[in-house]
């Protein structure tokens, strides 16, 4: 060995192996190593403490130990007052992994060291060596730093952007800094790459809760950031090519049932189709209104009559040809003796040919249609529910909401979609922000299910070889399972919907980044299922034990950090990684940041 070997290792040294138990194992450290730093080859090195690492030597392989804690005497000995004094002390250490005769560290236990094995401190290149996280690769994002040594650390685009991603933090704690920063970086590197390839095979699309990442610059400038509004019609549109007329689209409009009530919306759709074919639609729906109404006026059923003519006041225009309002039953009178309906002394049952002369059936003339995509679909909803009823196919209490829900619904879809627009949100740019902070509650749980389902669907059908990455910032907005505001039912079909892309959304080049400061209310299955988290500081017992179920190799001490980490910091751990580590991220420049700073009383109330 060469002087200058054995003097730099001297240095280094911190003990050698005690006791090895497990994968836990025990260094005595030498006496003279209980300084806070040390000067190496013109580096300061921060010695040996409770989580640095430490390089434990077993021949030609060095096994990589992170130190869990010290105490001043080993574990199988009384506490001794000379042990104090003289200073010894004896870390506890767990084994993370090991570095081959390459320098390639891989993580994971190997082998396990012998007693009397030295113990060295890391220098920066074997530091360097265990948080290479991009190996050969040649994409890589520069985005944050190791929280203990300081040192730079890249990851791999490869292994992380084209994986599910979770993001999970208290408010406060820096994972909006996190999220805007790992795809500013990667939008940043892809069009540095090959800008044209990039615009063409990847799309970024993402649901941003609280408009935070609408600023002109925040992710990329060359984004296109839609602002929706259900308080006004000021509003940005989405456009809906295919329009409201697809199962599928109106289904998740209406909140409708799987069982139920989608099939009665196929029926629909199914009839304005019919209507729609002919040489004069307008015709055919007035006379197929006329015949359902002469079947109405001669049911002996008073309370369903009375039902279905509510339901044509649904269909019917409010006023007459004079501009008058319009009362359909007021030339109709109720004879309880013989059961019918009858009118200007006619009974309707007994002589039908009269009800041609009721108000109701001449007022028909009066329907139009064609103006209003959603009021259309309203309008044939009705006259499917009418004719269900009049089959006994359907109970009202079964399918009317379902249409009460879209009739309640329309206002606000107006000034979120555009069924009459061509082409599809990425038509502008690939990277796409849909804005959701000035939308109402209910919207904000239907408007990125319809957009993730439909661009989900239309991005398979591109083929292989084009990326599409769905960003959801405050996720547990849709991805709740403690949600108390919807029916169970429709519950379950969100859920099920996003649990389908991000458990089959891989294999078509779909990846799901969501970001959340409550895991504990977001779905198992999608917690579960993600390839990559970034923990940021979590306190409640409840999130922290969702992040133990969920994310399985996060060690004891890693995990008992959670709750302390400051701003900024997170454990990074996933496949990208060869074990957990404890990262700073980058913070972006002011004009890139995210809207999501505390608000300061000294800056809205200044000094006079």
């Amino acid at each position: 060995m060469q002087p200058d070997r054995i003097q730099k290792e001297a240095v280094l040294r911190v003990g050698e192996v005690s006791a090895v138990t497990g994968r836990r194992v025990f260094v005595s450290v030498d006496t003279d190593k209980n300084l806070s730093e040390l000067f190496f080859d013109g580096d300061i090195l921060r010695n040996i403490a409770v989580g640095s690492y430490v390089d434990i030597r077993k021949g030609f392989l060095s096994l990589i130990g992170r130190v869990e804690g010290e105490n001043a005497q080993a574990e199988d000995r009384k506490p001794s007052i000379l042990s104090y004094l003289s200073g010894q002390r004896t870390l506890t250490v767990a084994l993370v992994g090991f570095i081959d005769g390459t320098g390639k560290f891989f993580g994971g236990t190997k082998e396990l060291p012998l007693v009397g094995n030295e113990a060295f401190l890391l220098t920066k290149e074997k530091v360097e060596q265990v948080h290479d996280l991009t190996g050969n690769a040649t994409l890589s994002l520069d985005i944050a730093k190791s929280e203990y040594e300081g040192f730079h650390i890249a990851l791999p685009v490869d292994g992380l952007i084209n994986s599910h991603i979770a993001i999970f933090g208290n408010t406060g704690s820096g994972k909006s800094n996190t999220l805007a920063m790992v795809y500013q970086e990667f939008i940043a590197k892809m069009r540095q790459r090959n800008e044209a390839a990039f615009i063409a095979n990847c799309r970024v699309l993402m649901f941003d809760f609280n408009n935070e990442y609408t600023g002109d610059n925040c992710l990329t400038p060359h984004k296109v950031v839609m602002k929706l509004s259900t308080r006004n019609d000021d509003g940005d549109k989405i456009p809906l090519p295919g329009g409201i007329n697809e199962i599928e689209i109106l289904s998740i409009l209406a909140d409708a049932t799987e069982k139920t009530q989608k099939p009665f919306f196929k029926r629909v759709l199914a009839l304005q189709q019919r209507i729609m074919a002919g040489a004069d639609p307008i015709g055919h729906l007035r006379n197929t209104v006329r015949l359902q109404i002469k079947q109405i006026l001669q049911m002996s059923d008073k309370i369903r009559a009375d039902l279905l003519i509510d339901f044509l006041r649904q269909v019917l225009p409010e006023v007459d040809a004079a501009g008058n309002p319009a009362e359909l039953a007021g030339d109709l009178e109720w004879h309880n003796q013989s059961a019918e309906f009858k009118c200007n002394n006619v009974f309707l049952k007994s002589h039908p040919e009269g009800i041609e002369d009721t108000f109701v059936y001449s007022h028909v003339d009066q329907l139009v249609f064609g103006n209003d995509t959603i009021a259309d679909l309203i309008l044939f909803g009705y006259v499917q529910l009418i004719y269900d009823v009049l089959s006994n196919r359907a109970q009202n209490e079964h399918i009317a909401p379902a249409i009460n829900k879209l009739r309640s619904k329309q206002a606000d879809i107006r000034r979120v979609f555009d069924p009459a627009a061509d082409g599809d949100i990425f038509a502008a740019s690939n990277v796409v922000v849909i804005a959701l902070g000035n939308v109402n509650l209910e919207m904000k749980k239907t408007i990125p299910l319809l957009i993730a389902k439909k661009v989900y669907e239309d991005h398979k059908k591109r083929g292989p070889g084009h990326s599409l990455n769905l960003v959801i910032d405050e996720a547990h907005n849709i991805l709740s399972q403690e949600s108390f505001r919807e029916a169970e039912s429709w519950k379950d079909y969100r859920l099920e919907t996003f649990e389908e892309i991000i458990k089959e959304g891989r294999k078509f080049g779909v990846f799901v980044t969501i970001s959340s400061q409550r895991p504990n209310d977001i779905s198992q299955t999608i917690t579960s299922q993600a390839h990559n988290y970034f923990i940021h500081r979590l306190i409640n017992h409840k999130d922290l034990q969702a992040i133990a179920n969920a994310v399985s190799y996060i060690d004891q001490i890693t995990e008992e950090s959670i709750p302390t980490l400051p701003t900024g910091t997170c454990i990074f751990s996933g496949m990208a990684g060869q074990m957990p580590l404890k990262l700073t991220i980058k913070p972006l420049d002011e004009q890139l940041k995210p809207k999501s700073a505390t608000l300061q009383f000294s800056e809205i109330v200044p000094s006079v």
